[in-house]
C-alpha cells in the first residue's frame, strides 16, 4: 500500500519589476535656450555691479548706446506739448512815427503830444505783458494795422494844449462802431471810462467826442472782429501836470480798463456815450 506524499506547494509567482522611468533629456534647442537665459542673467548682474569704467571700451559704449536708445524710444512715445500762444492786445501810441501831434507853447513847457502818448503807451504795454499778454506797440500808421486781429486795440492820444475854458479838463473815450460786434466795443469803452476815472481821479469830459475820434482811421483798417477804442487821456493845458509827471498812473488806468474788458469784470451799467 503506497502512501501519497503531500505535494509541495508551488512557489509564489515573483512580482514583475516596475517599469523604469526614463528621464527625458532636454533637446539641443532647449539646452541652447537655457544657456542664453543664464548668460543674459549673468551679463545683467555683471553690468549692474561693475563700474562703467571697468568695462571694455567697446562693450561699455554699446551698452550705453543701447540704454540711450531705449530712453529715447520711451520719451518719443509721449506726445510733446505745444505751447498755446498768449492772448494778443494792440496799443497804438498816437502820432508816433508820423508827426508830433499837439504841441504846447514854450511858456507851458513845449510839451509834444507824441511824447506823452508814447510814454503812456509803453507803460501800458509793459503792464499787460506782466499780466501774460502778447502786446503790440503800434505806430500811428503802422502797416500791421491792416486786418489787425486781437482781443482788443486801444489808441492813446492827448487833447489840445490850447486853453478853451476852465471846463477843458478830463478825458474822453470813443468806440469803433464799424466792428462786427458793437456791443463789445461799447463794453470796452465802458471799462476804460470807469477804470480810468477810478484810478486817475480825472473826470469824463462828456459832449466833446470829435469826429476825429469816432472816424479814427485805424477803426476801418483793423479786422472788423477786433473791438477797438480811442482814448484822449487829458487836455495838455489844464491837465499837463498829471500828463507829464504821472504817466504811470495814467497807464495804470488804461491797463485796468483793458483788463476789465478782457476778463469780463463787472462794471457800472452806465456806459460811455457812443456816437
Amino acid at each position: 500500500m503506497t502512501t501519497d506524499q503531500p505535494s509541495s506547494p508551488s512557489p509564489a509567482a515573483a512580482p514583475e519589476p516596475a517599469p523604469r522611468r526614463t528621464e527625458k533629456k532636454p533637446g539641443a534647442f532647449q539646452q541652447m535656450q537655457i544657456v542664453l537665459v543664464v548668460a543674459f542673467v549673468l551679463a545683467t548682474l555683471f553690468t549692474a555691479w561693475t563700474e562703467p569704467g571697468l568695462l571694455p571700451g567697446s562693450l561699455a559704449a554699446r551698452l550705453e548706446s543701447a540704454l540711450a536708445s531705449e530712453e529715447g524710444t520711451a520719451e518719443a512715445a509721449w506726445p510733446t506739448a505745444t505751447a498755446r500762444p498768449n492772448p494778443r492786445i494792440g496799443i497804438v501810441a498816437g502820432h508816433s512815427g508820423n508827426d508830433p501831434g499837439a504841441v504846447c507853447p514854450e511858456a507851458l513847457g513845449g510839451f509834444r503830444e507824441v511824447d506823452i502818448n508814447l510814454d503812456v503807451a509803453t507803460l501800458v504795454q509793459q503792464n499787460l505783458i506782466a499780466q501774460g499778454f502778447e502786446v503790440d506797440l503800434l505806430a500811428e500808421f503802422d502797416p500791421r494795422l491792416s486786418g489787425y486781429e486781437a482781443l482788443a486795440l486801444v489808441s492813446i492820444h492827448s487833447d489840445s494844449c490850447q486853453y478853451v475854458n476852465e471846463d477843458a479838463t478830463g478825458f474822453k473815450v470813443a468806440a469803433a462802431m464799424s466792428t462786427r460786434y458793437p456791443e463789445q466795443a461799447t463794453r470796452l469803452t465802458t471799462c476804460l471810462r470807469t477804470r480810468y476815472a477810478d484810478i486817475t481821479g480825472m473826470g469824463f469830459h462828456s459832449g466833446s467826442v470829435t469826429n476825429d475820434m469816432t472816424d479814427y482811421h485805424a477803426f476801418s483798417e483793423i479786422s472788423n472782429q477786433t473791438p477797438a477804442a480811442i482814448i484822449e487821456i487829458g487836455f495838455m493845458n489844464l491837465d499837463r501836470k498829471i500828463l507829464t509827471e504821472q504817466p504811470d498812473l495814467l497807464a495804470s488806468g488804461i491797463t485796468a480798463g483793458i483788463l476789465c474788458y478782457v476778463r469780463n469784470e463787472d462794471i457800472n451799467p452806465l456806459s460811455t456815450p457812443v456816437p
